[in-house]
């Protein structure tokens, strides 16, 4: 593989953009529109000349990461992508629609992957013509500092499809793990659980935001406390993958507490609203 495509230049897809090109793919970043993906590629060039200045990166190294990042305004310019990911919300049929488009205007080797924390690959690939080339990989956000890729096969993908998938993520410097097709696979069959059961003790009055948060950075050595974690990945994909748990398993124990639904509801959706758990206007 030497082209990635990518298909969602929101922090996800940006950050694997960036993390494939450091590691000498040549990437599409698609949105939208052609004007959001050049967007896209100027932030990303402004946070790395930050890393530039604090002596984190050299300048050469930012201009060759960014020479090999081209924004596109449609899937039909990634035509002879290897690899193509998308990187769009957690809603099935916003996937669903790029994955069709995927399949119509991609050479017929090109593999199909989705960044999806929840959503069975077994469906997503069904809506193509090629379920033995498409994969879930996921990976862990911030994309340029974590080290995990989840490979999730879907029932139709074929075992050279995750080799392939497994050497490019290995190629990024990531470490790649294989779960199977379950509803929030394995990182988030395990983690939102435990996001919401900590919104449920807010919700509940068992303790303040602050002190959930400390006991369990300290009670249980995460670096980052439950209720803070919710509000970086953003309560709106919280509360979808957990709607997603609970729908798919159907057990009353992954239903999404009342006060993330109302969070959501009320546009609280973390940092990159300004409010979530905590205030971030400002910051």
């Amino acid at each position: 593989m030497h082209k990635l495509g990518v298909m969602g230049a929101g922090q996800m897809g940006l950050g694997i953009a960036q993390t494939a090109a450091q590691s000498g793919f040549e990437v599409c970043l698609g949105d939208l529109s052609l004007e959001l993906a050049t967007q896209a590629r100027v932030r990303l060039g402004a946070q790395l000349q930050k890393l530039v200045e604090k002596g984190k990166m050299q300048a050469l190294e930012r201009e060759q990461i960014l020479e090999r990042i081209r924004p596109v305004g449609a899937i039909a310019e990634m035509t002879d992508c290897d690899l193509a990911v998308e990187a769009v919300s957690e809603k099935f049929e916003l996937k669903a629609g790029i994955f069709k488009e995927f399949d119509a205007r991609l050479k017929p080797e090109a593999i199909l992957a989705s960044n999806t924390s929840s959503i069975s690959i077994t469906r997503i690939a069904a809506q193509t013509r090629r379920p033995d080339k498409v994969i879930g990989m996921h990976f862990m956000n911030p994309v340029p500092v974590m080290k995990l890729v989840e490979g999730i096969r879907g029932i139709q993908t074929s075992d050279a499809t995750f080799a392939a998938v497994r050497d490019a993520a290995e190629r990024m410097g990531k470490t790649f793990i294989e779960a199977r097709d379950f509803p929030g696979f394995a990182v988030n069959r395990i983690l939102m659980p435990m996001i919401n059961e900590a919104v449920y003790a807010l919700h509940e009055g068992v303790a303040s935001a602050e002190d959930i948060d400390a006991a369990m950075k300290l009670g249980t050595n995460q670096p980052m406390g439950p209720l803070t974690l919710a509000d970086f990945i953003g309560l709106d994909t919280c509360l979808a993958i957990m709607e997603v748990l609970h729908e798919g398993l159907g057990d009353s124990k992954y239903r999404p507490c009342p006060l993330l639904r109302n969070y959501v509801l009320a546009g609280w959706l973390g940092r990159k609203s300004g409010r979530g758990f905590y205030r971030y206007e400002g910051k």
